[in-house]
Formats: C-alpha cells, structure tokens, sequence
C-alpha cells in the first residue's frame, strides 16, 4: 500500500520565473484560421508554411526536424573519428564502415560482384537445402516465407521464447498484394516492375527477371492471401499458438525443423510460439508444390534487395524508386552521408550511442526528466482512482501496475560489446553489412535458453523517441528525445508538459491501452480485469476509434480507428493526464499569460507543435495502411476535442467545427 499512497504526492513545477521563459514561439501560427475552426492549422500552419517539404523527404515535421538534429550531433562525432583507429575499437569499427559507405568509386566498380557467392550458393542449392536457406536469412538478411525471432514468454516474462511470425512480403503490408484501389494498383505494378530491375542488375538476362518477377509476386500474393490483418495482430490472445517440436513438425513437415534450428545456432528447442498458424500452414503448402526454380527465384530476389542498398549507384536507385519514390512519394534521394551514416548508426548502435551520450546529454537532463516522469506517475494514478467505470478491484491491479514501471531515460547502464563484429575494409561494404547484421542475430538468438534481461534497452540513445515494453512493463525515453521542442529547460511548464509530458503520459497509457492491459506488473499475458471493466473499457475504445475512422485522410480513404487504437488511446491518456500534472505546478494553478496566451492555451499549442509536419499523398496513403500511429493533423484535431479544459480554453462552442458535444467526448485514462 505504500506505493499507492506514494500517488498522492503533488507534482512540483520544472521552472520558477516565467518571466524569463520561452512561451508560444508565434511564427508556428496561422492566425487567419481560427482554432475553433481546425486547431492544427492555427497552431501548425506558420510552421508547415515556413518548412515546406524537402523532396528528400515523404513527412517531415518537428519530430524529424528533432531527428536531423540527431543525425548531425552524430555526424560531427562519426567524421571526426579520424583514421589508423586500433582494430576492433568502436572508433575503427564505426569510422571504416561510414568510410565504406562514402566509398561510392568502389562500390560502382564492384556493382553486383558482392552478390555473387550468395547468388551462386542459392542457385546451386538443392530442396533439401531450402530450410537451411531460410534460417541463414533469418540471421540479419531478411525474412523469405516467414520470419523469427527470440522475445520473452507472453505468459512468462523471466523466459525467452522462439517465435515463429508471418513475413515474406516485399511491400510489407498484405494489403498491397489483395487491395485493387488506383494508389495499390500503382504500387504493385512498380514493385513488380522492381524486382526484373534488380534481377537484371544481379545478373539475369531480361526473360529470366521477368520470370522470377512472377514467381516473387504470386508467392508474395498467396502470403499475403493467408496473413492476419492488421488488426487482427492487436489481440495477443491470437498470436499466442504454443508447439512442441514435435507438433511442430508434425503440423509443417515441409520445413526441415532440425536444419532450420541447427542454421540459427540454436538446438534444444522444445517449444516455440507459431504467431499466425494459418500463414506458417500457407508457407508448408508453398513449399509442397512449388518447384524448385520458383523458390531459389524468390530467394534469390530476396538477397538482391536486402543488399541493394549497399552496392554500386544503380542498385540504390532501383531501391530508392520503389520503397521511396513509389510507396512515399519521396522524390529525391538522401545525400550519400546521411544513407552511410545510418548504417553504423544502426548496426553498432549502442556504440554510437556512447560517443554520443558522452558529447551531448548533460547529466541534469536525466534529472529533470527524472521528475517530470515522477509528476505524469501522480497524476495517472489519481485519474485511476477517480474512473467511474473501473471497479476497486481492478483499479488496485493498475495502481500496482502503475507503481511497477521501470524507467529508462537516456542511456543504458551497460553498454553492447560489439568486439565480436570484424569490420574489415579488405572486404566489400555489404560483405561488412552483412556480418555486422548476422552478429546481431546471433546475439539474439543466443538469448533463447537465458533468463530475459530486463536491463537491455530496445532503442539506442540517439533515437529520436520513446516506448513501452509489455513484457518488461518499461517506459524508456532515450537521450536524444530530450531536446526542444519536446523538452526544453528553458521554456515554461505548459510549454514542457505540453510535449515531453504528453509523450511521458503517451508511453504510460500504453500499459493500459487496448494491448498493454492485457499484462500485468510482471509483464506476463494476465486478464487482471473483472468482466464488467473489460466490457465497459472496450465500448470507450471503440467509441474512441470510431472518431479516428470517420476521418478522410486522402482520396476518400478513411482512418483505421481499430488499426491505431492503442497508439490513439496513449495520445488520449497522455494528454489528460499530463494536463493534471501540468494543473499540480504553481504556473498551471494560476492564469499568468505569456506572449501573450494563457497556460491552459500554451500547453495545448505546445502539444499541437509536436506534430506539426507536412506530407505527400502517398506517404498518407502508406502510413494508413502500414503505421499504428494516427496522422499528425488527427492526433492533434481528434484527441484534444475530448478534452473540456480545450474547449474552455479557446472559448469553442456548439457551432464551430472543432466543436464535439459533451456526450461524444470520450475520457479512457
């Protein structure tokens, strides 16, 4: 009982002297639009106007303005690495494969011959080998067919467990394959008409490209034929399939479980998590009647794209024009130094992220952050005490809940070793790509037979954003998420719990969104609730859903409500309860204006700024069928019409658009 009583602590402000603060920055505003008439373009419209699109980019907003910042602060650490780095250390593994990636003489030179061991290997691969070839992609370079992973037990989080999950499909969303719309349409076609160019820069003559273009499309089409939905893949209660080995094999026999388990290191294995039974039954009916062509054409193509972004100019812009051009509508490509640098970004992370953490995160922002965290904990707890439709059994199971989050903010205790990875410049770039990636893949398949680690951290310290981990119930806000707009020591509170709060109360709320309150404190797959609660918990989501659906996005497309609910039901939580938070400080309980606006009025247009951006048709059209998150302009219009304190803010009233009626306002959190 201790931690519960702790909730009633009031929170403390982060700033004392307004008068000296950073409140509303007003060239964000579009002031001939009023904000009872759409609040995003009010708030955002100066910004968007004064930031229109790069054609580098398909969205770009304050968030990807945040993460440029990121990708610069990195840059000035990777370019002055300098070179003769002893072999091995961070600074030589780092700085070689950036160098690699600048290289861009050498890889046109070398064009398709680092593919050309892998390709001969799978083109004089016999059937028997084809679940051995599987596995070996499923070490770092792709998932043909379907695709695995070691993560903890659903029902047991102390224990890894091997999961078995739905993939093989290029454009990543089945319904790219199955929908026939103009934009699907289009996509399709240039997909298709991307795998006979890359084939052909591998090395095929244009009939046997074409060729295996067909066989890719009509084994992607029956995947995506047998593939969960997208929100079918919300409940875990379906994706929760136990098998023994031996039922396994029993129910799959056309995967050489044995070769495949022996290919990714791993042996021993009594039991494994089939997440989507009825694609892994497609994937065994595949590889009954295929022949043997189509599947070595499939593999093959899948080893010419997981590669094509690190080999000679021609391979990067066959790339480039379907994942960017054709699915984002991205028109120009990223300059050669941001596409190298993602690569040891990404493969030696944590490596970068101690360089990184050492130059550009102050100590005190770990503090500060420390008690705005802290603050949003108070205030959730006192919104769960004081639901009406939430029994006192339940509510003692969230307060628990709620009081056994762990926090992560800015960087791990413990950093990876990554000495295991030799960076070899003798080597091609993707040779190098390649053995950095299946390092990583055997670092998690190794985690099988061991006890979770719980300290581990699943985004690096120069990310730009924040989660929630269910099995682990961690919120973590890494280090470069702490920096304006979202956290600002200089500006005023509204101005910081408007932002960093909301994300803080976002990464909270989804421990009890439609997905995370399916776990209990533990982190294990528990139902904590009584059935009444359940019931009235889910017609307020879907209540809350159906206002996101009934919103066009593009070409007369609407919103996934069901699809985003858990993102909308944080983003809802987050606003609410950061906004009590924000009423605990000194500044929030007064009335004292800034430039100008009323606290109330700065936190909601600090919380607006957030997800200012613009964005091209097809990036909206993607992100509906791909992203869980809502798009900025509805994670802004839609969640904050269910908040009173917004209206009373900017005096909106029955009659203006961003108007809703008390009765249809939904509050969840």
């Amino acid at each position: 009982m201790k931690k519960i009583a702790l909730l009633l602590t009031m929170a403390a402000s982060l700033t004392m002297h307004a008068g000296s603060l950073k409140g509303v920055d007003r060239a964000n505003l579009d002031t001939s639009v009023s904000p009872g008439e759409n609040f995003y373009q009010y708030a955002c419209g100066g910004w968007m106007k004064a930031n229109p699109l790069d054609p580098q980019y398909a969205r770009f907003g304050t968030f990807d303005q945040l993460a440029e910042n990121s990708r610069e602060q990195v840059k000035q650490i990777i370019t002055t690495l300098g070179t003769g780095n002893p072999k091995g250390s961070i600074k030589q593994q780092v700085g070689d494969l950036y160098a690699m990636g600048m290289d861009s003489a050498r890889l046109n030179a070398e064009k398709a011959v680092p593919l050309a061991d892998d390709l001969a290997m799978i083109a004089n691969s016999r059937r028997a080998d084809f679940s051995r070839l599987i596995a070996w992609f499923h070490n770092g370079l792709g998932d043909p067919f379907f695709n695995s992973a070691v993560m903890a037990d659903l029902k047991d989080s102390n224990t890894n467990l091997l999961y078995l999950i739905q993939g093989g499909l290029g454009l990543g969303d089945r319904d790219y394959y199955l929908e026939n719309d103009a934009n699907t349409v289009k996509v399709r076609t240039a997909y298709r008409n991307y795998v006979v160019k890359l084939m052909q820069l591998a090395g095929y003559k244009k009939g046997a490209a074409t060729k295996a273009a067909n066989d890719v499309m009509a084994i992607e089409t029956e995947l995506a034929r047998a593939a969960m939905t997208r929100e079918q893949t919300r409940d875990y209660s379906k994706l929760y399939n136990l098998r023994t080995l031996d039922q396994l094999k029993a129910d799959y026999p056309r995967i050489d479980w044995d070769a495949f388990m022996a290919a990714l290191g791993i042996s021993g294995v009594q039991r494994v998590c089939v997440m989507q039974t009825a694609s892994l039954a497609k994937v065994n009916e595949l590889l009954g009647k295929l022949t043997d062509d189509q599947v070595k054409n499939y593999l093959a193509f899948k080893l010419a794209d997981a590669a094509s972004n690190y080999l000679s100019d021609d391979f990067v812009q066959a790339n480039f024009d379907i994942y960017s051009r054709a699915l984002s509508g991205k028109q120009v490509m990223q300059p050669r130094w941001k596409r190298a640098l993602n690569v040891p970004n990404t493969l030696l992370g944590e490596a970068v992220g101690q360089l990184y953490v050492e130059r550009y995160f102050p100590a005190e922002s770990k503090k500060k952050m420390q008690r705005l965290v802290d603050n949003l904990k108070v205030a959730l707890g006192e919104h769960i005490k004081d639901l009406t439709w939430m029994s006192p059994t339940t509510k003692v199971n969230a307060l628990v809940k709620l009081n056994s989050f762990t926090v992560k903010i800015g960087y791990p205790d413990k950093w990876r070793d990554y000495s295991g990875i030799d960076i070899d410049t003798g080597r091609s770039y993707w040779a190098n790509v390649k053995a950095a990636r299946q390092h990583e893949a055997a670092y998690e398949y190794s985690q099988l037979f061991k006890p979770v680690d719980k300290a581990r951290w699943q985004m690096t310290p120069q990310t730009v954003n924040a989660y929630y981990e269910p099995s682990t119930n961690e919120i973590c806000f890494p280090a470069a998420i702490l920096q304006p707009p979202y956290f600002d020591p200089t500006a005023d509170d509204a101005s910081n719990y408007g932002a960093i709060g909301v994300v803080i109360g976002h990464e909270m709320t989804h421990g009890f969104d439609d997905q995370g309150r399916s776990f209990d404190h533990e982190g294990n797959m528990v139902d904590w609730w009584t059935q009444e609660d359940a019931d009235r918990f889910k017609a307020l989501a879907d209540k809350l859903g159906a206002q996101y659906s009934a919103e066009v996005v593009a070409d007369g497309i609407h919103a996934n409500g069901t699809f985003t609910m858990g993102e909308n039901i944080a983003d809802h939580g987050g606003l609410r309860v950061s906004y009590t938070a924000f009423k605990h400080t000194d500044q929030g309980k007064g009335n004292q204006t800034i430039d100008g606006f009323t606290p109330d009025q700065r936190f909601f247009l600090a919380y607006a700024n957030v997800w200012a951006n613009n964005i091209t048709k097809e990036e909206i059209l993607r992100r509906t069928k791909v992203d869980p998150h809502s798009l900025g302009v509805n994670r802004v219009n839609v969640a904050i019409r269910n908040l009173d304190p917004f209206f009373k803010a900017f005096g909106i009233t029955s009659g203006q658009k961003m108007y809703r009626e008390p009765a249809d306002r939904v509050a969840i959190w």
